[in-house]
């Protein structure tokens, strides 16, 4: 099969629905974010979930903005980029608590509850540099990367609108999760992992007519030509 960007665009919409799925099918299952979490066989389960969700999730939006680039404007590409960079941040986190945090819990459990409580709104009892300001970054670019790209969506008219409105909500409340009891925060994301995988569903399950487009000579590209043969003048005709 010959790689096309129509393809591509699928197979990063496929992505996208399997991290959405991932992303809110975990949520009311995570383990505490507590040092005692990081050595079970839950958090060796969801944790390795969560990286390849992240991974997927990166694909994913990248093939969601391709599909609607011209629709979508600058708003957009703003959308776009925080949103993207907002992830890859989250990225690194995830693979922290999934490949560091395990071997340091029994070494430096301090730091691993410090880093742990990052998420948790937890004071720390040592140094964590700049991890605090960096998961704060990446809070900030989650809600106003989400805000963009979801009504960059809705106004785009290419994917689901209801799909691209429920982005932009649920990144807009999410400073209100913080209201919530943390041990139910989590559910507050339930709803963006819904958005994601119905913008996947939605670019996975397209069918599309390849469009045909004029080259330079004037040929239509993807559009199969009559055969020339000669006629019995000599002279080639098309039939």
């Amino acid at each position: 099969m010959k790689p096309t960007a129509s393809k591509l665009i699928r197979w990063a919409g496929l992505a996208a629905l399997v991290a959405g799925i991932i992303f809110a099918g975990i949520q009311p299952i995570h383990p505490a974010d507590v040092v005692s979490s990081v050595t079970t066989g839950a958090w060796a389960i969801i944790t390795p979930l969560k990286t390849v969700m992240c991974l997927l999730l990166l694909v994913g939006i990248v093939g969601i903005y391709a599909r609607q680039v011209k629709e979508a404007g600058w708003l957009g590409l703003a959308g776009f980029l925080l949103f993207g960079v907002g992830w890859a941040i989250t990225t690194a986190f995830v693979f922290a608590e999934t490949f560091i945090m395990p071997p340091l819990a029994s070494v430096a459990p301090k730091f691993v509850d410090g880093f742990l409580g990052v998420a948790a709104s937890r004071a720390s009892e040592v140094d964590l540099g700049a991890i605090p300001a960096l998961w704060a970054l990446a809070g900030i670019l989650y809600l106003l990367g989400g805000l963009l790209f979801g009504i960059a969506t809705f106004r785009a008219g290419i994917l689901p609108r209801w799909a691209g409105g429920l982005l932009a909500v649920t990144a807009a409340l999410t400073p209100l999760a913080v209201l919530l009891p943390h041990a139910i925060q989590r559910l507050a994301a339930i709803p963006m992992g819904i958005a994601l995988a119905w913008l996947g569903y939605a670019l996975w399950s397209e069918r599309r007519e390849q469009a045909a487009d004029p080259d330079d000579d004037g040929v239509l590209t993807g559009v199969e030509q009559p055969a020339v043969v000669a006629s019995n003048g000599g002279v080639p005709s098309k039939v």
